[in-house]
């Protein structure tokens, strides 16, 4: 049987069609936990875990996929040690390192941690999720450049103290996108457009949803349409 899910908050956004769950933790508050039900990873998760040198980075990774598989267990009804990951074939190599997955595709899922917290969504269809902390004007500067025209056209037109906050939306939209389809950011970032202002870029081929998250961060899901 599946072990209780893990303990962790809802992002308040109401989620957007196809996504069945979302989950978000703080990493402080549920590390002594994670790394106490280490023994739902499996063999490579482990090793992964015991190759961190930080204990901040150690912490992150534990927390996100521990409640990976305690979310994936209760959604299968299986037992999260149970859970079986794959990966799809890299789109640019076909090595084995591509989006990771649920043999089968029973559901699809998709996980993000920085700098303390963690968000994991649950759909019925491809999905990515990001969540990023609000950047410094110096990565805006170095990055901002290499967005879709329109976005950089966006940025530039902004007054200078709202240019974090949007170029994080921006960051958040664009790479849940890009981890949805399972690129990430080996393509660079001018594609897809997703918009910088206060509602995503419309592509019909995704859904893409600004998510409430704790202040100074930004976050994002993007689930693949019907069509």
């Amino acid at each position: 049987m599946a072990t209780e899910p893990p303990a962790g908050r809802a992002p308040t956004t109401e989620r957007p069609p196809g996504v069945e769950r979302l989950w978000s933790g703080r990493v402080p508050e549920l590390a002594a936990d994670a790394l106490a039900h280490r023994r739902l990873l499996d063999a490579g998760e482990s090793a992964r875990l015991d190759a961190f040198l930080r204990p901040s980075d150690r912490d992150a990774y534990a927390v996100a996929h521990v409640a990976l598989r305690r979310l994936l267990g209760e959604r299968l009804g299986r037992s999260p040690e149970s859970v079986t990951l794959d990966r799809e074939p890299c789109t640019h190599c076909d090595g084995p390192h591509g989006r990771p997955v649920v043999p089968g595709g029973a559901v699809h899922f998709s996980l993000s941690h920085t700098e303390g917290i963690v968000l994991i969504a649950l759909a019925s269809a491809p999905v990515g999720v990001d969540v990023e902390a609000v950047p410094s004007p110096k990565t805006i500067a170095d990055i901002a450049g290499q967005l879709h025209p329109r976005e950089r056209d966006e940025l530039a037109a902004l007054p200078a103290g709202d240019r974090a906050p949007a170029f994080a939306r921006c960051w958040t939209r664009k790479e849940s996108v890009l981890k949805a389809i399972g690129v990430g950011l080996n393509d660079g970032l001018r594609h897809p457009y997703v918009g910088t202002g206060p509602r995503p870029g419309v592509d019909p081929a995704w859904r893409l949803t600004d998510l409430e998250t704790d202040p100074g961060y930004a976050a994002a899901v993007a689930v693949r349409t019907a069509g």
